[in-house]
């Protein structure tokens, strides 16, 4: 079975509920068309974050990772095609607020996904989803996690 890993976060700022860690926890443990998911939740932590997603990642040795992200106001689901190499935003469920930070130092200014999310977008709203390209992550707790473009994530 493809074991897929399927990422949200906990709540933060005024978000009291996040949509994306209630979607990991109901599919965590499905099997679906040969396809087992493997959920997990983050922290909302500039600095906790991507080393739990490694830990994960070392720990189900998944095939594809699916991140998903609350992007507030949005309501679509937006598959993001650049993973930018910044930490930038308002304050963690820490209270850490970084500046203009690099996530990796000796890492690319950005990735360019090399997923078909044109053809995932499309299927998406042919089954009924509501969905729209999304150029960018963004700067807010990216999860600029591997140096592949190999990974989708999500933000709704």
């Amino acid at each position: 079975m493809t074991k897929i890993l399927l990422t949200g976060f906990v709540p933060f700022l005024e978000y009291k509920i996040n949509p994306t860690m209630q979607i990991v926890e109901k599919l965590n443990g499905e099997k679906m068309d040969g396809y087992e998911i493997e959920g997990r939740i983050l922290s909302v932590d500039f600095q906790q974050s991507a080393q739990q997603l490694k830990q994960y990642i070392a720990e189900t040795k998944p095939r594809i990772i699916i991140s998903l992200g609350l992007a507030g106001g949005r309501f679509k689901i937006t598959p993001e095609r650049i993973a930018i190499n910044i930490k930038d935003g308002e304050a963690d469920n820490d209270g850490y607020t970084p500046v203009d930070e690099s996530i990796y130092d000796d890492g690319v200014d950005a990735y360019i996904t090399n997923l078909p999310i044109r053809n995932i977008v499309n299927r998406l709203c042919k089954e009924g989803y509501p969905a729209e390209i999304s150029n960018t992550a963004g700067t807010y707790l990216s999860v600029f996690h591997m140096k592949t473009p190999s990974s989708i994530t999500c933000r709704a």
